[in-house]
């Protein structure tokens, strides 16, 4: 399973969209984070999942929570690390009733030693 320290998510639907992340704790039971704020339609927000309360080295699934809408929880799991620098891009499509939620890529923001 792969480690990443931040997850993006765009909004390409007609409708509000918040991040939240489902994961799991150290005695194997399934939680949700906290809730991150709205992003519109044609945004991209990047999250780091500790923000939201997400300890590091935690199993994660990004949970789209659609403001008034049905909610759309990955089916790819990764795994937290607190610093690391690689991203997991995401996009959700679709209407609030009827939406698409994929992984696009996962990026790595690691830079050239000098």
């Amino acid at each position: 399973m792969d480690q990443i320290g931040k997850v993006s998510l765009h909004n390409g639907g007609g409708f509000v969209v918040k991040i939240e992340f489902e994961y799991m704790d150290q005695n194997g039971n399934r939680k949700t984070s906290k809730t991150g704020s709205d992003i519109t339609l044609g945004r991209t927000q990047t999250v780091d999942p500790g923000s939201l309360g997400v300890p590091s080295g935690s199993v994660i699934w990004l949970k789209a929570n659609v403001v008034a809408g049905k909610d759309n929880t990955a089916s790819q799991g990764f795994i937290y690390e607190s610093g690391n620098g690689s991203t997991a891009n995401y996009t959700i499509t679709g209407t609030t009733l009827s939406n698409t939620m994929g992984l696009i890529n996962v990026t790595s923001d690691a830079v050239a030693a000098s």
